[in-house]
């Protein structure tokens, strides 16, 4: 009766210790997260030039944003993965002056647009059947800007502006880590820096063509949960 008794009080801590142990990120392996983000952009301009000509003490600003994202990471290793990343934002770019320039003042909204920039990344999974689980990774972005719209303060200045963005490709970078808390569910936090350059015209009747080149290069701060499948 005795060696029963032990036996099951070694059976009953086997399974208790067993119910702690961290959940592996193995191979093969799909973890989906939905987070919610900021998107800081670092952004750069050039001089906007005017019918050719570049206008002294200007350049452009774009602004920040919070929205959600969802990204699917495929464990092809313990240590591997390759993410996926799809969220979509709407920025608004203004105008910055020294001076104001035919009419156009420091801070004027010239136009949104929607920046779709779906980005791959392949992943390394430091400690992969821990409990706390650091990754980076390094990828390429394509950005599309969509639905380019001018402001009514622009037009109300200069009439019908038709605004172009120019799509691009850039490098992305990133820093995460997740933590396990419930069954296949896990906390994550995420940092990524992507590489992000435009060229906007837009194409006005009193001032012709103005013209700008735009370093993004957003930081984008992310918090959400995620599930293994």
């Amino acid at each position: 009766m005795k060696s029963t008794k032990i036996i099951f009080n070694h059976l009953l801590f086997l399974i208790i210790l067993g119910s702690s142990l961290p959940l592996q990120a193995a191979q093969g392996d799909w973890l989906v997260r939905i987070r919610g983000i900021v998107i800081y952009p670092d952004d750069s301009s050039g001089l906007v030039s005017a019918g050719g000509v570049p206008l002294a003490g200007t350049g452009v600003d774009v602004d920040t944003q919070a929205v959600p994202e969802i990204d699917v990471t495929y464990m092809i290793h313990n240590h591997w993965g390759i993410e996926v990343i799809a969220g979509i934002a709407k920025h608004n770019v203004s105008f910055e002056t020294a001076a104001p320039v035919a009419g156009l003042t420091d801070g004027l909204d010239l136009f949104d647009t929607w920046v779709l920039p779906p980005t791959v990344t392949l992943q390394y999974h430091f400690l992969p059947d821990q409990k706390i689980r650091p990754y980076v990774g390094l990828g390429v972005n394509y950005t599309a800007f969509l639905g380019d719209n001018a402001t009514s303060e622009l037009e109300a200045l200069v009439g019908s502006v038709d605004v172009n963005t120019e799509n691009s490709w850039g490098w992305a970078g990133q820093a995460g880590v997740d933590i396990d808390f419930k069954d296949n569910w896990f906390i994550n936090m995420d940092v990524k820096y992507i590489d992000i350059d435009t060229r906007a015209t837009l194409t006005t009747t009193p001032l012709g063509k103005l013209r700008v080149n735009v370093d993004v290069d957003p930081f984008v701060f992310g918090a959400g949960i995620g599930y293994r499948f």
